[in-house]
């Protein structure tokens, strides 16, 4: 059950991103793979984390149906640091988005995205953008019950 969707605008995020195309099954598996390749390239190359890692879902519900996902993860750094074959630099825009925080396994996390869809259609907001999800708690540390997770939608109003 989603408590409180907010609308904010959220500053400029300077990242450190990957890429992957995969099957939706591995994506738990995968996500901890790349954000721990990303997190070592990261301190390999002297930068300062300065946020929590994420992911942006590019898929449609109809890929991810076929088992087919595209996402990214991130981990917003300050810091000089070129991009190589896997990993690029990126800044995400300020921008508006619907927000809410999701508390307990990632597995449960679909009724947040039907919640903020439900909510941006209701309140005449357009999503302009993919969706992402910060990752607040940290799974080696905390049980699975009370991790938390921010899901933002970019939003324009109509």
């Amino acid at each position: 059950m989603v408590k409180k969707i907010e609308m904010k605008m959220v500053d400029e995020i300077k990242a450190a991103c990957l890429f992957h195309r995969g099957a939706v099954a591995a994506i738990g598996d995968d996500m901890g793979r790349l954000l721990g390749e990303l997190m070592e390239w990261v301190m390999k190359g002297g930068l300062q984390m300065v946020g929590p890692p994420f992911a942006v879902y590019y898929s449609s519900p109809e890929e991810m149906a076929r088992g087919e996902m595209q996402f990214e993860v991130g981990i917003p750094v300050v810091g000089e640091a070129q991009g190589d074959d896997n990993i690029q630099i990126k800044t995400f825009p300020a921008q508006n988005v619907l927000s809410a925080i999701h508390k307990g396994p990632y597995s449960q996390i679909a009724p947040v995205y039907a919640a903020l869809m439900e909510y941006a259609t209701k309140n005449d907001y357009d999503v302009t953008g993919a969706p992402m999800e910060l990752y607040l708690t940290n799974p080696m540390e905390v049980a699975e019950s009370e991790l938390l997770t921010e899901v933002r939608f970019p939003v324009a109003k109509r």
